[in-house]
């Protein structure tokens, strides 16, 4: 039977810190790695590696990027390993822009059970600095706009909070985190409740101070969302020349109406959507089709 260690003291703070639960972390990690075993043992690592043998082994970058998530890789190392048989050591803070061959952490611990946890802990920090190597592409090409990056509800069940995180890590900021916490209201909702000042009525006599933003693809609806009352209005589709007439419009009627751009934006249209004046672009991409960025594990030294 394997024995899933506790996360240590510190992974708890660290991971506290970045806004994660360590409690859902480490249940998420003994997930993974009982997906991984599947009620057996690493065959490989214990057929090859001498039971008491411990090595030093090293987190590196393999291309340039942005690095998010190394606390969630010592969670998996204090899960397998057990913080007291384990030294996690981090070498670059999360958020950090490095160079392929950059050594990011450092860990020591029981060989067989470091590679037991190898790939499931690569498959976390690959991920999440996957999502904050694209993010950090689109905040870089925002820069100097006033226009901010931010994510969607497209993210991978179970991992929302950690890609979310990655996203602040790569320089962008969450949309709301669940369907509790703030109101889209979109056209299939306009049109079940009667209209969109009927959709708004609507969910402030339930919910009366979370955020209400209303998704529009015409200036017309643009102009009726405002008057209805709405904190945000997603731009569904628009074209810059349309958001630029939308941010006249917002000037014009309320100036405190947040405006945020979605759909059919790229990396290219980045920069002219962000001078149109809007507050936010919504992408997608960010969670829903990231590539990871390519960090592995080698051992440099057995002790």
């Amino acid at each position: 039977m394997f024995v899933f260690h506790p996360l240590s003291d510190d992974t708890r703070h660290r991971l506290i810190a970045g806004g994660l639960d360590p409690d859902a972390v480490a249940a998420l990690v003994r997930l993974a790695i009982a997906e991984d075993l599947a009620g057996g043992i690493d065959v490989t690592s214990t057929a090859t590696v001498p039971a008491d043998q411990r090595s030093v082994g090293e987190f590196g970058a393999r291309k340039p990027g942005v690095v998010a998530g190394l606390a969630l890789a010592a969670a998996v190392v204090d899960t397998v390993c057990g913080p007291a048989s384990s030294d996690f050591d981090y070498l670059v803070a999360d958020g950090a822009c490095v160079e392929g061959g950059t050594a990011v952490a450092r860990v020591e611990a029981p060989t067989r059970l470091l590679l037991t946890a190898e790939r499931t802990a690569l498959n976390l920090v690959c991920h999440v600095s996957g999502v904050a190597t694209i993010t950090r592409r689109w905040a870089d090409a925002l820069e100097g706009t006033g226009a901010v990056v931010r994510d969607t509800r497209k993210t991978l069940p179970g991992l929302r909070a950690l890609q979310k995180y990655g996203v602040r890590c790569g320089g962008g900021r969450n949309h709301r985190m669940a369907l509790s916490d703030a109101a889209l209201v979109k056209d299939n909702h306009v049109l079940a409740a009667g209209g969109v000042a009927e959709a708004f009525a609507a969910v402030r006599g339930l919910a009366a101070t979370i955020p209400v933003e209303i998704e529009v693809d015409s200036l017309d609806g643009l102009r009726e969302a405002i008057e209805a009352g709405a904190d945000v209005v997603l731009l569904d589709n628009f074209v810059p020349e349309q958001m630029v007439q939308a941010v006249a419009i917002r000037d014009e009627l309320r100036r405190g109406v947040i405006l945020e751009a979605s759909g059919g934006l790229t990396l290219e249209t980045a920069r002219r959507v962000g001078e149109t004046g809007v507050d936010y672009i919504a992408v997608g991409e960010l969670t829903h089709s990231v590539t990871v960025f390519d960090i592995g594990l080698d051992l440099r030294a057995v002790v």
